[in-house]
């Protein structure tokens, strides 16, 4: 089956396999060509999202996921913390204003909240937005109850990825269905929140694997705002990292990382694609095929949430020298009450919302 040329313009939802691999299959020039055709009909060129993550709750999850550091069962050295403080959260937030990020994410390890916790979830989202920060969070599976108490928030955008294909995700989590993480997505998007929603590549998977993993994303009832790309950063005393520690499998081709970008691009056109996990082991020639290939966001900063990643000077000057300048933060289309943020934290615009004012306070506090 030869590859559907890409309407500039279309948005499509009924994707099938066979597109899909045949999108794939094509030549690399070909493919490079209808995925930033389709991503300049959509998006600015040249222009890339700054985004930063910090985990607000690490180690100690009861989830099994085989890549994960953070998981009980991984013997990775991670220690358990309890939740950060919210006024610790929000100087983070506000260091990461200040070093040119636009959206920040934070990120809990639990199977899902609990109801005691989300006040203090509650206050960091408010907190972060008065800042004219977009806001992510990622907490593991949540109840409609608590789905809705993060969109009166304000919280711009939920995370909760797929990983895998389904065929392929019973190899890497046990404790956790498919079905599951589609039914949290379905909670964020009634609850009015945009849903981010991606996966991992390089956990020893088949290109088939990879056209279901990105089937699976195209034909959701509506295409994630984010799409995060990440590769495997194997941890020892993980399952993945132990088994495919000093392997061929332990790294993925960059040109077959290349190619799923592009592929996630052209199949969610209207969708950010953000480089993730494994950026740091990239080469520049990499990363510069990636932003060819469709890819507008990355994660910024020194580390992930466990694991280390490139670093704001390393990124500043990659993107020097590939002519490459960081977007400015746009309101939510499902919270168009966002500020553009401003590059200094001594200067947030204050309109008078409770979640700036709050967000203002605790700063002000945290600073004397």
């Amino acid at each position: 089956m030869s590859a559907p040329s890409p309407d500039r313009n279309a948005v499509r939802n009924d994707w099938t396999r066979d597109e899909i691999a045949s999108l794939f299959d094509l030549p690399f020039d070909e493919l490079m060509w209808q995925a930033q055709t389709v991503h300049r009909a959509h998006h600015a060129a040249g222009q890339v999202q700054l985004s930063t993550l910090l985990s607000i709750k690490t180690g100690g999850c009861p989830e099994d996921c085989g890549y994960c550091s953070q998981s009980v069962s991984a013997d990775s050295g991670v220690k358990a913390t309890k939740l950060m403080d919210v006024r610790a959260v929000l100087q983070a937030a506000a260091q990461a204003k200040d070093n040119g990020s636009t959206r920040f994410c934070m990120g809990a390890a639990w199977r899902n909240p609990k109801d005691r916790d989300m006040g203090a979830i509650v206050a960091m989202v408010e907190g972060v937005r008065g800042m004219g920060m977009e806001t992510c969070m990622t907490l593991g599976m949540l109840e409609p109850h608590q789905a809705k108490q993060l969109a009166d928030a304000g919280l711009d955008y939920y995370n909760h990825n797929i990983d895998t294909s389904p065929e392929r995700y019973g190899d890497v989590i046990t404790t956790r269905s498919f079905q599951e993480r589609l039914d949290t997505l379905d909670a964020v998007r009634s609850a009015g929140i945009n849903v981010c929603c991606g996966g991992i590549v390089g956990m020893g998977e088949t290109r088939e694997d990879r056209v279901g993993f990105v089937h699976a994303l195209a034909t959701l009832p509506e295409h994630p705002g984010s799409v995060p790309v990440n590769a495997l950063v194997p941890v020892k005393g993980t399952v993945l990292g132990d088994m495919l520690a000093d392997t061929p499998l332990a790294k993925i081709d960059e040109i077959e990382f290349v190619r799923t970008v592009a592929v996630a691009r052209i199949t969610m056109p209207a969708s950010m694609v953000r480089l993730s996990a494994g950026r740091e082991s990239m080469s520049d020639s990499a990363q510069a095929l990636c932003f060819m290939a469709g890819a507008n966001s990355i994660f910024t900063g020194d580390k992930l949430l466990t694991a280390g990643n490139a670093g704001d000077d390393k990124d500043a000057a990659l993107f020097a020298k590939l002519g490459v300048t960081p977007m400015a933060v746009e309101p939510s289309a499902r919270h168009p009450g966002l500020e553009p943020a401003s590059r200094s934290c001594g200067s947030v615009e204050r309109s008078g919302t409770p979640g700036q004012a709050r967000g203002d306070a605790v700063m002000a506090e945290a600073a004397e």
